[in-house]
């Protein structure tokens, strides 16, 4: 039963992903100006000083939305991948269904890399997104995010008798 329920978690893991890539796919202009409101550092009352300047090209948002979104079609796909493996294996032996968790695992930690390292240690370190409106919402969301995405790859990562 075990199995089946960390299966389950990592198809979540990749709906995820899936599901923000799809909405700023859909919503293109205005995921733009989000990243743009970010990465232009134009609302940042509480440390006024940014580290590095703002970014405002038209291009490099563009590049840096098509990063992140990147990185959200590959969690979703890495985990479909890692739950499709697991499914073949989930009346296996232990070993086998161990072995299956590769890709699963890889779509975890690239979930921890999009939402860890992209929001939290670029988005709110460097570009203090935490003091924007529009970013505050994005640095919490991420933060809800990776440690979902955390815990359930501790979970999975278990060794299964």
């Amino acid at each position: 039963m075990i199995r089946y329920f960390k299966i389950a978690l990592i198809v979540l893991v990749g709906l995820q992903g899936l599901f923000y890539f799809i909405s700023n796919t859909v919503n293109w202009e205005y995921a733009q100006m989000a990243v743009g409101a970010v990465l232009g550092q134009a609302d940042s009352p509480a440390y006024p000083n940014p580290v590095i300047p703002a970014i405002t090209s038209p291009l490099l948002i563009k590049l840096a939305l098509i990063g992140i979104m990147t990185g959200e079609l590959l969690v979703g796909l890495l985990c479909f991948k890692g739950a499709f493996d697991m499914w073949k294996q989930a009346s296996g032996d232990a070993g086998a269904f161990n072995a299956s968790k590769t890709w699963a695992i890889a779509g975890c930690c690239t979930a921890l890399i999009v939402w860890f390292g992209i929001f939290q240690v670029f988005g709110a370190a460097l570009f203090q997104m935490w003091q924007g409106q529009v970013g505050v919402g994005s640095f919490e969301g991420a933060f809800m995010y990776l440690a979902a995405s955390a815990l359930i790859m501790i979970f999975v990562n278990q060794k299964d008798d």
